[in-house]
């Protein structure tokens, strides 16, 4: 006998996972129109699909927190050689964020999914009342973080060349700054070591020439006089004492500035390459985020 009603088609096993994703009842769409059927595939492939969405950004934007830190301009570089480009990519960094996305996209698809299935009816007609629209409120709050939290490492992704530039010249100003700032904390401290090492220095060769004087003005009294110069001899010996004493008594006073001042250029130095590593450190998330809404500008991020 000729059926004269209509069968609708047998659900497909994707079919029915988008149902269930989007918290559709099988047994009654099963046997409800064809319109429904993919009216509720489509609106179960929206929420898995945001859920990959977020998964895949959330993974960026966790490997951008764990990955270390560094000049910004690196990344450019090994972008021009695929093996430095591997060799570039922080294998823990990226198990991390591989854990860390899952468990996001999956946080989002839930969330995703309690918002789809939690709308209420309506009154049944078209208009929007402001009881539905009050009701929607909550829901529309949660809509929109999730796309912001979507959004913005598909962004920073997509501006990436633009940021390394912008974040390099920002840590290199920060290095500057550090270095600037240590430099005046160190730099007086050494400037007085070495005025002082250059006095102590200056009276030293003073002291010299005037025992060089005194040895040459007895020599000379010497020759004139044959063997009887007293009072040039009572000189020359009190000017090579007094030379003698000098640096006798100056010998450890020299030592320790010296070595102070080593103390504070070693420490110069470190803090130096401590500011380095610190500049290197402004290559985070927020960072990036801040960056990329200066570079696009308020309607290319809001798009």
């Amino acid at each position: 006998m000729k059926r004269t009603y209509y069968e609708t088609p047998k659900a497909s096993w994707l079919m029915r996972l988008f149902w269930k994703a989007a918290g559709g009842d099988r047994y009654i769409l099963e046997r409800a129109t064809y319109s429904d059927q993919i009216k509720y595939m489509c609106l179960g492939g929206i929420i898995i699909a945001t859920g990959v969405m977020a998964g895949l950004a959330g993974g960026y934007a966790f490997y951008t927190i764990f990955e270390p830190k560094g000049d910004a301009l690196d990344s450019i570089v090994m972008a021009n050689n695929i093996t430095d480009r591997l060799n570039y990519i922080h294998l823990p960094s990226v198990i991390k964020a591989t854990v860390f996305g899952i468990f996001w996209g999956l946080i989002i698809f839930n969330i995703d999914r309690f918002i789809v299935t939690s709308t209420g009816k309506g009154d049944g007609t078209e208009a929007i009342t402001w009881d539905e629209f009050k009701g929607a409120i909550p829901r529309i709050i949660m809509g929109t973080i999730i796309a912001i939290t979507i959004s913005s490492p598909i962004e920073i992704r997509m501006f990436k060349t633009e940021i390394d530039v912008k974040l390099h010249d920002i840590q290199q100003q920060a290095e500057l700054k550090f270095k600037d700032n240590n430099s005046k904390i160190t730099s007086p401290e050494i400037n007085r070591i070495d005025n002082e090492l250059a006095k102590i220095d200056a009276l030293d060769k003073q002291l010299m020439q005037n025992e060089e004087i005194a040895r040459k003005d007895l020599r000379d009294c010497l020759m004139k006089l044959g063997g009887d110069c007293p009072r040039n001899t009572q000189l020359y010996n009190s000017a090579k004492t007094e030379r003698e004493n000098y640096e006798n008594n100056t010998k450890s006073k020299i030592v320790a500035l010296e070595q102070k001042k080593s103390e504070l250029q070693g420490g110069k130095e470190h803090t130096d390459a401590t500011s380095k590593k610190i500049s290197a450190g402004l290559d985070g998330l927020l960072e990036r985020i801040k960056i990329s809404h200066e570079i696009a500008g308020f309607w290319i991020s809001f798009l």
